[in-house]
């Protein structure tokens, strides 16, 4: 007994000391920081962005053809969206679409009346060229995401 109320004395003391520790180090960060002796300016590097080519063989390009209507959003799909996101619960694709639509883009929300798919549609053009050079632009702005570089084309039946 009396050496399971030391071991827990000693495991409390050690935790204790430890958090000092780190506390010590961050008081110490914060006075350095305060104080200005750091005289480095701090230069933020651009974000590099891919280099977007034109689709010069759009004929080539796969596109997926399904009957979809829009369940989220205030616009219309024209006949070619660009899909970057794929969902079973719808609640999941309107996350997606309003940090897409933070984002700047005017985002739907479709539904894919085969599957019950939930697709997010970032955006929608008239022509198949249109959507394939946005969908290359889409890609390059987010050259990290790799949910977002497997974007694709849909054909709105």
């Amino acid at each position: 007994m009396k050496k399971t109320v030391y071991l827990l004395i000693a495991g409390t003391l050690l935790s204790l000391s430890a958090c000092k520790t780190s506390e010590n180090a961050y008081k110490q960060a914060y006075e350095k920081a305060v104080s200005g002796d750091e005289t480095k300016p701090v230069v933020q590097e651009p974000v590099a962005v891919a280099q977007v080519t034109e689709a010069e063989d759009v004929a080539n390009e796969s596109v997926r053809e399904e009957k979809v209507s829009v369940v989220t959003g205030d616009e219309e799909m024209k006949a070619y969206g660009i899909v970057c996101g794929s969902f079973s619960l719808k609640a999941n694709a309107d996350a997606l679409r309003q940090r897409l639509i933070n984002d700047g883009y005017n985002a739907v929300v479709v539904v894919n009346e085969a599957g019950k798919t939930y697709r997010v549609v970032c955006a929608s053009y008239s022509t198949k060229e249109e959507a394939v050079t946005e969908r290359n632009k889409f890609k390059a702005r987010y050259p990290d995401n790799q949910d977002f570089q497997g974007a694709w084309i849909l054909f709105k039946k």
